[in-house]
């Protein structure tokens, strides 16, 4: 019976170590992520089953910040040449470019997934980061 209540004893102990960490880590990655205006789908069913979405206009940016690499997650309507009109701005902001991706999300929105670093004097937040990029999506449209 001893051994019974320490075991449990010892499991009811390591549940609230975990749940202390899962909320640690939580915290953690809410103030490594900032995220703006959610985009938002709407999705219309017609009589015979089929679905359509359309975007609304306002894009979804999330960027994320470890050191010196900025990582930025883009979902916008498709525009031409909307890609390099984000690299420009980025390397006027003085980020370095290390990979970026396209994918179309279907027949009128791409996502966009752009890996930067700042230079090491760079005193840019990712708050400037993202209202540079919304402001570039605005203007495309």
């Amino acid at each position: 019976m001893d051994k019974e209540i320490y075991a449990l004893e010892k499991a009811i102990r390591y549940m609230k170590y975990l749940q202390e960490r899962v909320k640690i880590l939580e915290e953690q990655t809410r103030k490594a992520e900032i995220v703006t205006k959610n985009s938002q789908v709407v999705v219309e069913v017609d009589d015979n089953g089929s679905s359509s979405t359309e975007p609304q206009q306002s894009p979804a940016i999330k960027a994320r910040e470890r050191g010196k690499n900025v990582l930025l997650r883009i979902h916008c309507e498709k525009s031409n040449g909307i890609l390099v009109k984000i690299i420009s701005e980025m390397e006027k902001l003085n980020l370095s470019v290390v990979n970026a991706s396209v994918v179309s999300f279907g027949s009128l929105s791409l996502d966009i997934n752009i890996t930067a670093e700042k230079e090491k004097e760079s005193s840019l937040t990712v708050n400037e980061i993202v209202q540079t990029v919304g402001d570039v999506l605005q203007n495309a449209a």
